[in-house]
C-alpha cells in the first residue's frame, strides 16, 4: 500500500472546500480504517427559503397536514425528502 499524502492546513472553510473539490480523499485517508460515529444530538443546519405556491395547492397541503395532525411545513419537508430519496434511488439503478 502506498503512503497517504499529508492533508494540508487550511486557513478557511472555503479554502478547504476548494481543495476537496479537486482532490480524491482516498489519497489522504484510509477509509478502510474509518469508524462509524453516532452523533444523536447533532441537528442539521436549516435555511429559510421563500416558496410561492398557488393558494389552492397550499390549502390542499394544509388539509392533508391537518388530517395527519402535523404542521403543514413539516409535511412539505417530509414529502420533499421522500421524493428526493426515491429519485436518487431510481437514478442509481440506471
Amino acid at each position: 500500500m502506498s503512503a497517504r499524502k499529508k492533508i494540508p492546513e487550511f486557513h478557511s472553510e472555503a479554502e478547504e472546500r476548494a481543495f476537496w473539490e479537486n482532490h480524491d480523499s482516498s489519497d489522504y485517508v484510509d477509509w478502510g480504517e474509518a469508524v462509524q460515529v453516532s452523533m444523536p444530538r447533532l441537528k442539521p443546519s436549516t435555511q429559510t427559503i421563500s416558496l410561492r405556491l398557488p393558494e389552492p395547492l397550499l390549502e390542499q397541503i394544509k388539509m392533508e397536514a391537518n388530517k395527519r395532525d402535523v404542521p403543514y411545513q413539516s409535511l412539505i419537508k417530509t414529502w420533499l425528502a421522500e421524493d428526493v430519496r426515491e429519485s436518487r434511488a431510481q437514478y442509481r439503478k440506471k
